[in-house]
């Protein structure tokens, strides 16, 4: 009935959705083995692609046929079976650690701080690329998300089985410069195959480097510490889509969509150094 109910419901949503990620990301790193724990991230990074890749689609469907009231019945059904699947897991029992009021872990901030860089480039997408498509006469847009998640899901895994064999500096180095070409190809985009292009190098620069960051976010550190780890890094990547969808709104209110995206490149290059200088000198 108001904007300011809309606010409190999504403040309890987002409690939630803050704690589901992070918990659930602890419960798959402390079931894959640490020689494999790139591979297996990029298994698990896959339910969240295909997640989001048919989602869309069925909202769609279910809004033109049925309501809005039937889309978020059937969103609240979708909780209900994850919850009774949830008791399904296994969960292995860990030393006891007394609590402690550090939620951040040391050890996961440069990996943090490197996806906070590469999701503000996300933040330019998911915000503004419909805007920005339809300043340039394309209207079928929707094919740009599609074929961006068939590369995410296509690559996480495959990256994932790499860094473990030639290790994370072979695969996340090539990914970021990937993120950064993409964001050229958006600024150059003048008509749907060069949008295509785009989703395809983004797909395959971010299905590589988000779920290698994350395992380098835990690698490190013991295993009571990987919940504040994972915590450390979804803050990273939450702070760099939400802050950078302000930014680039302002950006692209001052000096256009196009030239806004060739400001995109600049985070992706400072991932790049901050990564090299936090890991490629190790």
């Amino acid at each position: 009935p108001s904007l300011l109910i809309l606010f409190l419901i999504r403040f309890i949503h987002g409690f939630g959705w803050g704690i589901t990620s992070t918990s659930s990301s602890t419960v798959a790193t402390d079931h894959i083995p640490k020689s494999r724990l790139g591979e297996g991230m990029g298994y698990y990074g896959l339910a969240s692609t295909l997640a989001t890749a048919v989602a869309p689609a069925i909202g769609i469907y279910i809004i033109n046929s049925f309501s809005f009231t039937a889309l978020f019945l059937f969103a609240a059904s979708m909780i209900v079976i994850a919850i009774f699947m949830a008791f399904l897991i296994t969960y292995p029992t860990l030393n006891q650690m007394k609590p402690s009021f550090k939620f951040l872990e040391k050890a996961a901030l440069p990996s943090a701080l490197v996806i906070f860089f590469v999701t503000m480039t996300y933040g330019a997408i998911v915000s503004f690329i419909a805007l920005y498509a339809a300043e340039r006469g394309i209207v079928n847009i929707g094919s740009f998300f599609t074929l961006y998640a068939v590369f995410l899901a296509i690559f996480r895994p495959l990256s994932g089985r790499l860094a473990d064999k030639r290790g994370f500096n072979f695969v996340i180095i090539p990914s970021i410069i990937l993120i950064a070409l993409a964001m050229i190809l958006i600024y150059l985009a003048s008509s749907i195959g060069w949008f295509l292009r785009a989703a395809i190098v983004y797909g395959a620069g971010f299905g590589t480097a988000q779920p290698c960051l994350q395992a380098l976010a835990v690698l490190a550190v013991p295993a009571q510490r990987r919940g504040s780890a994972n915590a450390t890094f979804f803050t990273g990547f939450d702070l760099g889509i939400g802050l950078s969808s302000v930014l680039w709104g302002a950006v692209a209110k001052s000096s256009g969509y196009s030239i806004m995206y060739l400001w995109a490149t600049v985070p992706a290059i400072v991932a790049l150094i901050v990564y090299c200088y936090c890991y490629y000198r190790q």
